[in-house]
């Protein structure tokens, strides 16, 4: 490729936070779309709850992940970086890096949990812990399956879920769209803008639709937190050791569900 075709190519390229606003807003679509068709899917099941169950939720990012993962590593390298530059990967600090995402795992979850509380407090009043039981799980989500295909589901939900959602998540959202956002307005507002992207694609992971708004608040303000963090530290490796943590721990419970009664 000549010189005068990589500036031609440069100049008919949209500008980096223009491409961030479309993977943003892809990611949501992508995520909306992938939840409506599983829950069409399933519906024969008798699993009729929209949006459909975390289990249900978790097989439908694999093929979301799958193709963000693809569209970051094509972006990325167009800009002439690596994925592996985004990230911050290093063999000599990895130990380090754990140890600061599990740190971050309790500095983002305190808020993340008080900011669930007063919105179902907000919702419910004096009868919010009774509300938790019914907003949180929904019998309706639980598909009429054989044991053996919901143990299979349930452990292809388990593998793919935490490895793929947690570093592809930080790519999307702190990585690329941040720093994208970030080259035409200032940081705090950039932060801020991907965190409600983030919250907003969070609603498609409630566990009924009562919880989405608790859900799109909470995931709002870890967002927003993961972004400063990022921001800080200049890499992603320690908040995806945080994000896959959460992702680790609120998948596992699917296996259970293989041998609740039917």
């Amino acid at each position: 490729m000549t010189e005068r075709t990589q500036v031609r190519q440069r100049v008919s390229e949209p500008p980096y936070a223009a491409r961030a606003v479309v993977v943003l807003i892809g990611r949501v679509a992508l995520v909306g779309a992938a939840s409506i068709l599983v829950w069409v899917l399933f519906l024969p099941t008798g699993a009729t709850a929209f949006p459909p169950s975390p289990l249900f939720a978790a097989l439908a990012m694999l093929p979301v992940n799958l193709v963000c993962l693809w569209w970051a590593r094509r972006l990325v390298h167009d800009r002439g970086s690596r994925l592996r530059d985004l990230i911050g990967y290093s063999r000599a600090r990895l130990g380090r890096d754990v140890l600061w995402g599990l740190l971050w795992l309790v500095v983002l979850y305190v808020p993340f949990a008080l900011t669930v509380l007063g919105v179902m407090a907000l919702q419910y009043g004096d009868a919010t812990f009774a509300a938790f039981e019914t907003v949180f799980f929904d019998p309706a989500s639980v598909p009429d399956l054989p044991r053996w295909a919901m143990t299979i589901l349930a452990v292809v939900a388990v593998l793919t879920f935490a490895p793929l959602n947690a570093p592809v998540e930080e790519l999307v959202y702190r990585g690329y769209g941040q720093r994208g956002l970030a080259t035409r307005m200032p940081v705090a507002l950039a932060i801020t803008v991907s965190a409600l992207f983030f919250g907003l694609q969070h609603i498609f992971y409630a566990p009924t639709s009562s919880a989405a708004l608790a859900y799109a608040c909470a995931f709002f303000v870890w967002g927003a937190g993961s972004g400063i963090i990022a921001h800080r530290q200049g890499r992603l490796m320690p908040i995806i050791v945080a994000h896959f943590a959460v992702n680790l721990f609120t998948s596992a419970p699917a296996l259970a569900i293989a041998w609740l009664p039917q």
